[in-house]
């Protein structure tokens, strides 16, 4: 068996367990399954945010209406397959190799920008979560059930973070094209080469990016990790525990 079969399978399963996760968090949001669960409507349709809730909406309102757009240019990406292919295959090909570089060069911009918004949804659901678990209600079924334009906003990430993970896992021109930008870069820096778009990602960021995109799921990754995060940093009745807690159990 290849190590690539491998690594594929493995990354597989690491996605549907990650879904799995997912599934949970929206049994959360609609409020099924729960040992304890509350009869409320969810008025996504006409949920507006009161005045208490207005301050953390708008905050997130900014991000939400990046987050089209950063489907938009995903759904869009094509990726710079041919033009590294025949670089590779042509290795002495310097016009060849300064085309593939050039084809690289505004997509690795792209991957830097879909990153970087990860991260502004990262602290989108870190305003949100402060929100539904602050001691203005006694338990967060209280909190979707009065604050419905934030639970809206919450299930807006959590319909983000599915379709931008599912592009990602059927476009392997992504990974591909940040090895090659890589790789690429390395060797004109031991060469002493100079390369235009060398600046658009340092080494730090360079590593944080290629991360990100080595995860089968990675935005649902982040929604999960900055949730367990927030857990463990705030102090949280039991039951609010419990409750945000049962998001991530499999």
């Amino acid at each position: 068996m290849s190590n690539e079969f491998i690594q594929a399978s493995d990354q597989w399963s690491r996605a549907r367990v990650r879904y799995r996760i997912m599934g949970n968090l929206l049994k959360v949001l609609t409020c099924t399954d729960l040992e304890q669960e509350p009869n409320f409507f969810l008025d996504f349709e006409n949920a507006q945010p009161t005045d208490a809730e207005r301050e953390v909406w708008e905050q997130v309102d900014v991000v939400l209406k990046d987050a089209k757009e950063i489907l938009d240019e995903l759904q869009a990406y094509k990726g710079a397959g041919l033009e590294i292919r025949e670089a590779i295959q042509n290795p002495t090909d310097e016009a060849l190799q300064e085309q593939a570089w050039s084809a690289v060069v505004p997509l690795v911009g792209k991957l830097k920008k879909f990153y970087q918004f990860s991260q502004r949804l990262e602290a989108a659901l870190h305003s949100l979560l402060g929100a539904l678990t602050s001691e203005t209600f006694d338990d967060p079924t209280q909190h979707l059930e009065r604050e419905q334009a934030l639970a809206k906003q919450f299930a807006e990430i959590l319909h983000f973070t599915l379709r931008f993970d599912e592009l990602k896992m059927t476009n392997p021109a992504i990974q591909n094209d940040f090895s090659y930008y890589r790789r690429t870069l390395s060797r004109m820096r031991i060469n002493n080469v100079p390369a235009e778009g060398e600046n658009e990602v340092n080494n730090e960021l360079a590593n944080r990016i290629s991360l990100f995109y080595a995860d089968a799921t990675p935005m649902l990754k982040t929604l999960s990790d900055s949730t367990r995060k927030f857990v463990s940093e705030v102090r949280l009745t039991g039951y609010t525990v419990s409750f945000f807690l049962n998001c991530y159990s499999w």
